[in-house]
């Protein structure tokens, strides 16, 4: 069983991947061998073999060039009897909360989110050309780049190195892309960019967004300088892909948007619904649903719950039928007794000129009470201090969710995916 492993990551990281999934082999390219020998030599579990992507003089014991592997293998007499809900591959959560977990998925997962989301709500055609920003080892930039363009015929786009504003840009030009599947933070950088090219050299008829909540003022401004949409969903690896999104010409830009068809949604609190405009705990249903977490009973009992998956997540459901993000479960925050949601005052801070990026956690005080801390990037020369940035909330948002300390950061921390860490904040702070 394959198990899809981001390529970005530390021999650490590796170690502790290779230890829970007990892998029995690696497939590696030769430009990451020596980080995965690495791994090994840290112990704990040993593989089988490790299969290099090129021949190279300098391979050691137990490993071997892919096309000497591949001529020593036999074939087989016939395929594999599997079945649609056999397990099929396994894919590690980003870590954006914690150590990642295998997350095991089926043999028709990719088919289903091909059919409700790449069909359903993108359209996809044989005469799309896709271009992902997220790397086919996580389950958004494997839909994008992988299962939704070689089910009905169409181009992909796909990018060895990192996305960066030049190299995507570079992309967009040469290439042609028709669909663009991006993060905020990437977004960000975008439009931060010095040399973005005319709209008139590139092809987009859309824009796709996910990883993290997308502020209504990045959209607006992206929309605006592109002339195209930009859809904000939100999906998470436990489904595959994206189960609530807008759609094209059906934009409500500060939300997901709408239950994509097939997946059906609850908002609960202690397992209770939630009224319309109260915010709860978002469950999802959907044929896409991982089986499990490998080797974490636990975590499995109370993320996969019968038919429903707990989401993790804090969700709003308007009233016109769309979800607005309220944050990560474990990031809301209780202020004066009162909750306040991290992502709306980072969504509020984010529409001051001055500010690139912002992250929101909760941080105790002298008293041993809760309140918020907002860790803030500047744009490239700007300035701004942090009585502003407060008096710029109070004038937006009800006064007791204005973050009651600052701090101007150079970066803030986050996974390969672009997804902010806010737990390093936390630890970083001593927690909350």
């Amino acid at each position: 069983m394959p198990v899809a492993v981001n390529t970005l990551l530390s021999a650490d990281d590796y170690h502790y991947m290779l230890r829970n999934s007990r892998a029995q082999a690696a497939l590696v390219s030769n430009a990451l061998l020596p980080v995965l020998r690495e791994a090994m030599q840290k112990g704990g579990h040993e593989i089988e073999s490790v299969i290099v992507s090129r021949a190279d003089d300098g391979l050691a014991g137990g490993e071997q060039a892919m096309v000497d592997f591949v001529a020593a293998a036999q074939p087989l007499p016939e395929a594999a009897a599997t079945s649609p809900d056999d397990p099929g591959f396994w894919l590690y959560s980003s870590g954006s909360t914690g150590r990642p977990k295998g997350t095991v998925h089926t043999h028709a997962n990719p088919y289903w989110t091909s059919e409700l989301y790449g069909k359903g709500v993108l359209s996809v055609t044989e005469s799309d050309v896709c271009f992902s920003a997220a790397k086919l080892f996580f389950a958004y930039g494997l839909g994008n780049a992988l299962t939704f363009p070689l089910t009905v015929g169409a181009t992909s786009v796909l990018l060895a190195g990192r996305p960066t504003p030049e190299v995507i840009y570079q992309r967009l030009v040469e290439h042609s892309p028709t669909l663009f599947f991006g993060a905020p933070t990437g977004y960000v950088a975008m439009l931060a960019h010095a040399d973005i090219p005319a709209n008139e050299q590139l092809a987009l008829r859309l824009a796709v967004s996910a990883g993290e909540a997308l502020p209504a003022d990045l959209a607006q401004r992206f929309s605006e300088r592109f002339g195209v949409d930009v859809i904000d969903g939100i999906g998470s690896t436990e489904m595959l892909h994206i189960y609530i999104s807008n759609r094209p010409g059906e934009v409500r830009y500060g939300s997901s948007g709408y239950p994509v068809s097939g997946y059906d949604i609850e908002l609960r609190d202690d397992d209770l619904q939630v009224a319309g405009g109260e915010i709860g705990d978002l469950y999802v249903r959907g044929p896409s649903a991982a089986l499990m977490y490998w080797n974490d009973r636990a975590r499995s009992i109370d993320t996969f719950q019968g038919v429903w998956t707990k989401s993790g997540d804090k969700y709003v459901r308007n009233q016109d039928g769309s979800y607005t993000c309220s944050g990560r479960s474990d990031d809301m925050l209780k202020v004066s007794g009162m909750y306040v949601s991290p992502f709306e005052v980072e969504a509020t801070l984010a529409e001051h000129p001055a500010v690139l990026e912002t992250a929101v956690i909760g941080k105790t005080d002298a008293q041993g009470l809760v309140k918020s801390k907002a860790f803030v990037v500047l744009a490239e020369g700007q300035r701004a201090s942090g009585d502003e940035l407060k008096a710029f909330v109070k004038e937006r948002l009800a006064p007791y969710k204005y973050p009651r300390f600052i701090e101007f950061v150079n970066e803030l921390p986050k996974t390969a995916t672009g997804k902010i860490q806010r737990f390093r904040l936390r630890e970083r702070e001593g927690g909350a």
